[in-house]
């Protein structure tokens, strides 16, 4: 099994890595929260990696920290989840505010994540949140407080976010402003706001 990679990063999109390790280019699938924290292609990267093998396929997942890798196994230990939804649930959130989420049941967060439906949410809290608890509690991972439940808006969830990504108080509430004047309403997602922020914030 291939956990950790080190190279050069040839390409990068919001999903997936080339890193040319000696001569051998490996494809890596990545959430959005490593997507945006990558040098420049050409720069040396180092990413831990979680193998998935299936009867037609080997895939590869690259993260730039432990507890993203963490998180994305813990999730897989769910009924219903495989790495592509994994993936996609990462990319909704920093890790810590998705643990803390899990941790105290709120699934209107988890909800909010393209592909994860009322089941998918709640099998996820009932079948991980004593071990989000512990994996929080064993790293010191901390969330943002946000507000809980309904109460609880893409704003603030967005917010909690990119303080996790240690970016500070004032500069995140204005690019989260800007951002979603910039973006239609009706198809305003976490996803989409937080992904517009991100943009903003490394230009």
């Amino acid at each position: 099994m291939i956990g950790y990679l080190e190279g050069v990063l040839r390409e990068k999109t919001p999903t997936k890595v080339l890193i040319d390790v000696s001569g051998v280019g490996y494809e890596l699938a990545i959430p959005v929260s490593t997507y945006y924290a990558l040098p420049e292609e050409g720069k040396k990267i180092a990413l831990r990696v979680h193998t998935h093998v299936r009867e037609d396929a080997l895939l590869l997942f690259g993260f730039l920290t432990s507890l993203e890798r963490e998180l994305f196994e813990l999730l897989l230990r769910t009924n219903g989840v495989g790495p592509k939804l994994a993936q996609a649930i990462l990319s909704g959130g920093a890790p810590e505010t998705l643990l803390t989420a899990i941790r105290n049941g709120d699934e209107k967060i988890l909800r909010a994540i393209p592909g994860v439906g009322a089941k998918t949410a709640q099998r996820i809290i009932v079948d991980l949140r004593d071990r989000a608890g512990a994996l929080l509690e064993r790293t010191g991972a901390v969330a943002a407080p946000t507000a809980s439940g309904a109460e609880a808006s893409l704003e603030e969830q967005v917010l909690s976010a990119l303080l996790n990504l240690g970016y500070g108080r004032t500069l995140a509430e204005r690019v989260i402003g800007e951002t979603c004047k910039e973006l239609d309403p009706a198809s305003c997602s976490l996803e989409a706001l937080l992904r517009g922020a991100l943009r903003r914030l490394v230009r």
